[in-house]
């Protein structure tokens, strides 16, 4: 109720630009990008040169021109490569109750992926990414990642949120203490289990396992970022106050948008929002909208050829070139 009538007073010329939002989806279904086919690399360029507060959302795809591997692909995905763990099923490895049991597998696999920036290190789009905050367009970075790659591109912690928790804090799994990142790194990356200075039972990185929340962070950021209230709709946004708020395009990298709830904010993005993805195949609602963007395909070759039409391909060579020299 509370809704419909914030609807009735909404202001005339936001109610006017979703209308014709909805025109253009009614009318101009050859707008739509299908999956047949991407969208121009210019039309790309256009939006993100004008756009001024990109709200990033990134997933696995974005890491493995980095040599680290998704989840889900088969064959070549972490969860069809776990056998040497001797796991009851590829999902115990990020289970919290089996890590309590047997953390063993877990520590092995963190010490493959810490980030140290020795095995692993930014790629293409990672530094693309750079360079929206080098350019003060990024407004915030959004990761389901824990590889912590963003990091050593050098985009700034405020800018990045972690969804699915990172390798930066850690804590006990029993009594909830802190415990010191540095030595916990140390020990796993000796092969040693991390164990909790106050009561002795296992600690973790704070990655995000299943059976346990994400990050408050990562919802008290994401209503701030795209203007929400207490309602959490549209409303609010067209009746703050202060300069702009919310995002005036969405950049989503290399995810197939199947993991809630962060796959939902894709959707949570005002309708008037350009959308751009830059993926290997089209995913979630992605073309259903007016304002849609693909880049389907390779993903470096895609940043590359963004960046020679944004002119920004030096700035990103010597990007990646100093990630590679590191």
């Amino acid at each position: 109720l509370k809704l419909q009538f914030l609807y009735l007073i909404a202001p005339r010329e936001a109610a006017m630009r979703r209308v014709a939002a909805l025109r253009r989806l009614m009318a101009g279904a050859a707008c739509l990008t299908t999956a047949a086919g991407s969208s121009s690399v210019a039309d790309v360029a256009a939006v993100l040169k004008n756009a001024g507060r990109v709200l990033v959302m990134t997933g696995a795809g974005l890491s493995t021109p980095s040599g680290i591997p998704d989840f889900r692909t088969p064959g070549s995905g972490i969860y069809d490569n776990l056998q040497k763990y001797s796991l009851p099923y590829p999902e115990a490895i990020f289970e919290l109750e089996y890590f309590k049991t047997n953390p063993d597998p877990f520590n092995e696999f963190a010490k493959e992926i810490w980030p140290t920036g020795a095995k692993y290190r930014p790629n293409a789009g990672h530094m693309f990414i750079r360079l929206l905050h080098d350019k003060a367009a990024l407004l915030r970075l959004y990761t389901q990642n824990i590889d912590g790659l963003e990091y050593l591109a050098g985009v700034p912690p405020e800018k990045i949120v972690p969804a699915h928790g990172s390798f930066t804090s850690a804590a006990c799994t029993a009594c909830g203490a802190s415990a010191d990142v540095a030595a916990m790194k140390a020990t796993v990356l000796r092969g040693g289990t991390p164990r909790c200075g106050a009561c002795g039972n296992f600690t973790k990185p704070d990655i995000v396992f299943f059976g346990e929340a994400l990050p408050e962070r990562y919802f008290t950021s994401l209503a701030a970022d795209l203007g929400l209230g207490g309602v959490g709709s549209w409303i609010e946004k067209e009746h703050a106050v202060g300069g702009p708020v919310g995002p005036d395009a969405l950049l989503c990298v290399g995810t197939s948008l199947v993991v809630q709830p962060f796959a939902s904010i894709a959707e949570q993005v005002s309708y008037d929002v350009p959308r751009v993805l830059i993926n290997r195949e089209q995913v979630g609602s992605f073309g259903q909208r007016p304002d849609d963007y693909l880049l389907l395909g390779d993903l470096v070759d895609n940043v590359q050829a963004l960046c020679d039409t944004l002119g920004w391909s030096a700035e990103l060579q010597k990007l990646v070139h100093s990630a590679a020299q590191a």
